[in-house]
């Protein structure tokens, strides 16, 4: 059973999502059965595939989306909301049901990643605490299998934690890790969520010793000759030497966090092999994106360290998706299709089904299929062997465990290296371009 989280969501939300719900209660639309939708316009900076990642997290808030004593008595103090509002919130438990795309899995423009269907009241408060988890993870997670696609067949270590929120640091390197990192330096990752964890020692480890040598054979005695030794505190060609000197030809790497890579990385290489050291691997770090890797792709490299670009999306701390309504029950029962129209910023009404259609198993497009009469949607995809792309995660209230934890995140990263596979090729390039698969929308009767 996945954990339960410690504390309440209920208050990571908006204020105008209680007053909207306010409103509604008194004006009786609060209980009409509502489909919102989360998805992005658009593929933010330029990428050519977008990487969904957050669902796990928003399922383990959505369990402490409960107002307490303490939240209650917040809102009354703060005259958020009336009486019969907090009344209401104080029995709030999530009874619609929720189908979205799975963890890891690719989006495009348009694509339904969430789909919630609920009472207005039950589904409008979820807006802010959805969106605020996948606008930040998923961009992490499109920056990270960027770099993972640069970086080909060579280990990724995710270390940005620094460079980030206390609690944001965790949730960027769970992302990384679900798209392609290998590690993170961040401990409570690991803890968390069972990532790998690395690191050995940073250049304040080096100052600390009287010599360069003196902190190398210290740390050597504490962590074995398996260890990384940073190299460039001082001079890179004298610490190789002094490396090598201390650890042996058996010393399993040094990093450099510094300098011109290409050129260095290569006279290191050269410098090691020269002095008997060929296994010793070669991690390259200093705030290097997916560009960076791409240019080192030739160099005599091991692994690399990505800290600040991975954990702000890479110039893109953003995925730019919305939560909105695209349809409502009329006061006759029946389904009306709901979108906004303004000019930049319109949307498509009505319940969605999505599908990855395939040609000999290459992705060509995303298939939307678009429905007011709900019951259609289940036989509007597959005639073309397209792949569904929704799958239920809460059911009448019920979360589906398997998404959550751990558990949840390796079959995430492993569903997402399942899927980048199907990409043409067009969609590994790191330039800025249109997306790599059109979005096709279809209406169904």
């Amino acid at each position: 059973m996945a954990p339960t989280p410690t504390g309440s969501s209920a208050l990571r939300t908006d204020r105008y999502e209680l007053t909207m719900l306010a409103a509604s209660l008194k004006d009786g639309t609060a209980h009409r059965r509502c489909v919102f939708e989360l998805f992005a316009r658009r593929l933010s900076g330029g990428r050519r595939f977008g990487v969904v990642a957050g669902t796990g997290r928003v399922l383990e808030q959505l369990r402490a989306f409960r107002f307490g004593d303490e939240e209650l008595a917040w809102l009354d103090a703060n005259r958020v909301v009336d009486a019969a509002t907090l009344a209401w919130l104080a029995d709030y438990r999530f009874s619609g049901t929720i189908h979205g795309y799975r963890e890891g899995e690719l989006y495009f423009p348009g694509s339904p990643i969430l789909s919630v269907e609920a009472s207005f009241a039950e589904g409008v408060v979820l807006e802010t605490l959805a969106l605020s988890i996948f606008n930040h993870d998923s961009a992490v997670a499109t920056a990270a299998a960027r770099m993972s696609v640069a970086a080909g067949t060579r280990p990724l270590a995710e270390m940005g934690s620094r460079r980030a929120g206390e609690h944001s640091a965790v949730a960027a390197a769970r992302a990384a890790f679900i798209a392609g990192f290998d590690a993170t330096s961040n401990l409570e990752a690991g803890r968390s969520w069972g990532i790998p964890t690395m690191g050995t020692a940073a250049h304040a480890y080096t100052l600390l010793h009287d010599s360069e040598e003196q902190a190398f054979r210290s740390q050597v005695e504490a962590q074995g000759i398996g260890t990384t030794l940073l190299v460039d505190t001082y001079d890179i060609e004298r610490g190789v030497e002094t490396a090598i000197r201390v650890a042996g030809t058996g010393l399993g790497g040094v990093r450099i966090d510094s300098g011109d890579l290409p050129v260095v990385a290569a006279r290191v290489r050269a410098q090691l092999d020269s002095l008997g050291a060929t296994n010793t691997r070669i991690t390259v770090t200093s705030d290097l994106d997916e560009h960076a890797i791409a240019a080192l792709a030739a160099s005599p490299v091991d692994a690399y360290g990505v800290g600040t670009s991975v954990v702000t999306g890479s110039g893109t701390p953003t995925a730019g998706m919305v939560y909105k309504l695209v349809a409502r029950q009329g006061d006759d029962g029946a389904w009306v299709s709901v979108a906004k129209a303004s000019a930049d910023k319109a949307s498509k009404g009505g319940r969605k089904a999505a599908f990855r259609r395939l040609r000999h198993g290459v992705a060509s497009a995303e298939v939307v299929a678009v429905s007011d009469g709900f019951e259609a949607l289940a036989h509007s995809g597959g005639e073309h062997g397209d792949r569904p792309l929704q799958i239920p995660l809460v059911v009448d209230g019920g979360i589906d465990e398997r998404f959550e934890g751990a558990a949840g995140v390796r079959a995430a990263r492993e569903h997402h290296r399942a899927v980048r596979a199907e990409l043409p090729a067009r969609a590994f390039g790191l330039s800025r371009s249109d997306p790599a698969l059109p979005t096709v929308y279809l209406d169904v009767e």
